[in-house]
């Protein structure tokens, strides 16, 4: 445009203002066409600036480059059959905005370059070896025994796995040690209900080039991650092919798969995936084993199915995205809405608007019965030979609430009530009273079991015996003895567990961004009323409205380090987990929560002080 003729001023606003950007979907119809792509792209609809148009599969294949549509941004990704060439030298003449790197694609299409890059990237892979046949032979070493590979000089004992080097070739085989019956699993794609077979073979294959790595026991669960970005990672698990090879499907026929939360290193490992291969939506499978998360297979660009909180989430922060490189260069009006990687402004108690940084919250614990506690002076060498095995010489007392220590002292009870019960010379050593000792083993047997946050014992030393109770008592030498202090109750109630988990909820709306229910502003169609009735409408477990919607996307992203910290009280920590659940919008029991998200710290200090 000439901006020297002062008419085409007077145009400018004209012609901006129906303008929007075009992006462009170039794939094979089995994927553009696919209900994932099908979701996200009518979110992206949503958005006022943002047109979307899908090549065809017959122009993508038979017409020249030249004679495909025009776009100002390209999605394009290969499977099966894509002219991944053909789009690369479309996206070198007509330079639109490339979402996923075309050229790293061919890399991603070879196992050996998917585990250079992890390597060079610093993320941690299974032990691996390569097992290159198209090198002349007397470069390559590989000899096969009863029980294991060495190739090139490295030994792989079965259980191992071997994958062959073309990433589209899904034949990867497991083969088993003879102690454990031998044979093989053989992992396929997906027919019908069917991901793998076990087979008696046990001999690898000798044509062909393979990967060989150790096998890693994960409990039987895969762990896919999908990014959006490098800020922003999904993740689900799904029964491991590798189990029994039959797929898990709901009623609806889809495969099942149950929400992760990733831990932060996880949260990084997903960062740098996605910088490593310049993918910015990108599927990897994560396999989480004794402590290590390693990562076995980058797929590219793939997307969760059956997410309605995924597919927001990645239209939203694809459509800022892609707005806010092209919308200045196009001249669309176009002001950058809250994003997740935006420092959020708040206003503070001064009056000044200032960065969140972190959040600080100190709970107590939610409704709980009432805590009983009873003492027994106690000083059998049963008692005394348990203080020492548990080091309490150290610091002179210990404290007990492992089942099986539980289990210990009622069993010392039980002996000891038993042998009472006798009568004659061999109660003469047991000083304990009866009564005492039998509610002892009465709080310990309540439940039927130890859950190990319930009930405590606690056994002090006192090197003198029980203390003088009144001044008057008379000072007499006392032998040593230990005094045994049961504590019971104090148990978070049904009560207490809801107003955990309601808090949990509120406590998520401080967060700002979770106002907007739908991506991309608001519909033409659509009253504010009926967004509102939209949200609350959709079912338990699909929380795309759900208020406090900005802090369950920021916990998706890399920037959100949350820890939860609670005492050792089986009442605190419930209300950590029953906290976490609601904060959180988890879903089942508490126990897995717990585990997962709650650290148990020394939090004496803190209440001491």
């Amino acid at each position: 445009m000439d901006f020297t003729n002062d008419s085409s001023w007077m145009d400018l606003d004209g012609e901006t203002e129906g303008k929007q950007v075009i992006v462009g979907v170039c794939a094979m119809e089995k994927k553009t066409l696919s209900k994932p792509m099908k979701e996200i792209l009518t979110r992206l609809e949503e958005f006022e600036y943002i047109k979307t148009c899908i090549f065809t599969e017959k122009v993508i294949l038979e017409e020249p480059v030249e004679k495909w549509p025009l776009c100002d941004c390209l999605i394009s990704f290969h499977s099966k059959g894509f002219p991944l060439e053909k789009s690369i030298t479309y996206a070198n003449l007509r330079k639109p905005l490339v979402i996923n790197n075309l050229e790293s694609q061919f890399a991603i299409q070879d196992r050996r370059e998917v585990y250079r890059i992890l390597s060079t990237a610093g993320i941690d892979l299974p032990r691996h070896a390569v097992l290159d046949r198209d090198l002349p032979p007397e470069e390559t070493n590989f000899e096969e025994q009863d029980d294991s590979v060495v190739v090139n000089g490295v030994v792989f004992n079965k259980p191992f796995v071997e994958k062959p080097v073309d990433a589209e070739d899904h034949n990867i085989i497991i083969y088993y040690p003879a102690s454990a019956g031998g044979g093989s699993q053989r992992l396929f794609r997906k027919i019908g209900s069917r991901s793998s077979v076990y087979s008696p073979e046990s001999n690898v294959r000798r044509a062909g080039s393979f990967i060989y790595e150790d096998f890693m026991a994960t409990d039987g669960t895969d762990v896919k991650v999908y990014t959006v970005g490098p800020d922003y990672a999904h993740a689900e698990a799904r029964k491991s092919p590798a189990l029994d090879g039959k797929v898990e499907r709901n009623s609806e026929g889809k495969e099942v798969r149950y929400p992760v939360i990733l831990s932060n290193k996880e949260k990084l490992i997903a960062r740098k995936v996605c910088m490593a291969f310049n993918q910015t939506v990108c599927g990897f499978d994560l396999l989480r084993a004794n402590g290590r998360s390693c990562v076995c297979d980058v797929n590219g660009f793939s997307f969760v199915k059956n997410s309605r909180k995924y597919y927001d989430d990645c239209s939203n922060i694809l459509g800022n995205m892609i707005l806010r490189e092209l919308a200045p260069t196009l001249h669309i009006p176009w002001t950058i809405p809250f994003q997740l990687d935006d420092p959020p402004i708040v206003p503070t108690t001064v009056g000044k608007m200032m960065e969140l940084r972190c959040v600080v919250a100190v709970v107590r614990h939610g409704d709980r019965t009432p805590k009983q506690k009873m003492k027994l002076e106690v000083k059998h060498p049963m008692f005394f030979d348990l203080f020492k095995r548990m080091n309490g010489y150290k610091v002179n007392h210990v404290k007990l609430k492992k089942p099986k220590h539980l289990q210990e002292v009622l069993d010392i009870a039980r002996f000891l009530i038993t042998e009472i019960e006798k009568g004659g010379s061999s109660n003469e050593v047991i000083e304990e009273k009866k009564s005492k000792l039998d509610q002892v083993r009465y709080i310990l047997e309540m439940y039927g079991h130890f859950s190990g946050i319930n009930r405590k014992v606690q056994l002090k030393y006192q090197p003198k015996g029980r203390p003088k109770s009144t001044s008057s008592e008379e000072e007499a030498l006392k032998e040593p003895s230990l005094l045994l202090v049961l504590k019971w109750g104090g148990e978070l109630t049904p009560t207490g567990r809801v107003q955990a988990e309601e808090l949990g909820k509120v406590f998520r709306c401080m967060y700002p961004g979770g106002q907007d229910l739908l991506i991309g502003g608001v519909p033409a169609h659509e009253t504010q009323v009926d967004r509102y009735t939209r949200a609350a409408s959709l079912p338990n477990g699909e929380y795309a409205g759900t208020q406090g919607l900005g802090l369950l996307r920021l916990h998706s992203t890399y920037r959100h380090d949350l820890k939860i910290y609670a005492s050792d009280e089986g009442r605190v920590q419930m209300t950590a987990a029953a906290f976490a659940k609601g904060l959180l919008a988890l879903e089942g029991e508490l126990t897995p929560i717990l585990v997962q998200m709650v650290k148990s710290a020394n939090t004496n200090g803190l209440l001491d002080n």
